[in-house]
């Protein structure tokens, strides 16, 4: 009962924190690996259950979504689930040794980029965006998308500055596009991962169901937050705990 509830509070704190902020498998992930499960089925497992909640998000954002840049949505989002696959099939041959000791790194530069968010996003704003042409931005999409389905954490701030970068501006359709992207190329990579036995479905099943409430809470939230700092210093510091006990 206790790890029911525990599953369940992960995901839902996970979905909201996804749709508002980000940083929600920061919260998946170590509760997986405490319940047991061994680091590449914990980080392919919170891939999957952070679906429903990537769903739940852009689905509340849906109005929000509009063309800009130089790639269309149809485009980005072919890109995206082609990188997601190719990220998937990275994680799948990576032997689990070699994944145990680069997860503390993992979690350190998605903290570390987490962290620098808004600077960046500050940043890429008093630049004016710019489009970045379709090879640039083609290219950048790819390379987060691999990232993301590779390893979720810090996958939220990733997109977002990648949209920054080429060209996009308007915050709530970014967020309504970083999180369609987020459930693409995680739909793709996280299908690898069922093929190749890595989802502890039990624990996946039950995680979803909060992640799809939270996303959806989160993304309403989101729109009349005017100050996410304190939730961003705590997804930091639990981000950098984490960092250091995975070096232990």
């Amino acid at each position: 009962m206790f790890d029911l509830l525990l599953l369940l509070l992960a995901g839902l704190g996970a979905g909201i924190l996804n749709a508002v902020a980000g940083g929600g498998t920061f919260l998946t992930f170590p509760t997986l690996i405490w319940l047991g499960v061994p680091p590449v089925a914990a980080n392919a497992t919170a891939t999957l259950t952070a679906l429903p909640g990537y769903f739940g998000s852009a689905w509340a954002y849906r109005r929000d979504m509009g063309g800009e840049g130089s790639l269309g949505l149809r485009t980005i989002t072919l890109i995206s689930a082609l990188g997601g696959a190719a990220g998937g099939l990275l994680l799948i041959v990576t032997p689990g040794d070699t994944f145990r000791g680069i997860v503390p790194w993992l979690l350190l530069a998605a903290t570390v980029l987490f962290a620098a968010g808004p600077w960046l996003l500050t940043q890429l704003r008093k630049r004016g965006g710019g489009d970045a042409g379709p090879l640039v931005s083609g290219l950048a999409i790819f390379a987060v998308s691999v990232y993301g389905g590779y390893f979720n954490g810090g996958l939220g701030i990733m997109l977002l500055a990648t949209l920054g970068l080429i060209g996009h501006t308007n915050l709530h359709g970014m967020n309504g596009l970083k999180n369609l992207l987020a459930a693409v190329l995680s739909t793709i990579s996280a299908a690898a991962f069922v093929i190749a036995g890595l989802i502890f479905w039990r624990e996946a099943a039950i995680m979803a169901v909060g992640t799809l409430a939270g996303g959806y809470l989160g993304a309403r939230i989101s729109r009349r937050m005017r100050r996410t700092g304190p939730l961003r210093a705590f997804v930091v510091a639990v981000g950098l705990a984490l960092t250091v006990a995975f070096l232990i």
